[in-house]
């Protein structure tokens, strides 16, 4: 697969991730005494799921990255995808007007 066919999969990859991780984050942690670990827990789990999207897919980094920059970038692009991933979620729910 080449490089820039790597980073289309990967970014919608992380995208519709980052989407999904934050109600998922909600589902498993909305009771009382965990509902303040539901935002630390998506960011962490988007950290793993980049460096690991980012690992599998080496042209999400720059070329002849070693396997720990791979990953470093790969928690970079998870953080971004989990940022756009809640906006895009926003404004599906509740349209341009907002809430």
């Amino acid at each position: 697969m080449s490089r820039s066919a790597q980073r289309v999969v990967g970014t919608v990859v992380l995208v519709v991730l980052g989407m999904l991780s934050l109600p998922a984050s909600a589902y498993v942690l909305d009771d009382p005494g965990t509902e303040n670990w539901i935002v630390p827990v998506q960011l962490f789990v988007m950290v793993v799921l980049g460096a690991a999207v980012t690992i599998g897919l080496p042209g999400m980094a720059r070329e002849g990255a070693s396997t720990g920059r791979r990953a470093l970038t790969g928690a970079w692009w998870g953080l971004l995808a989990a940022f756009v991933g809640v906006v895009v979620f926003w404004f599906l729910l509740n349209g341009l007007r907002g809430a």
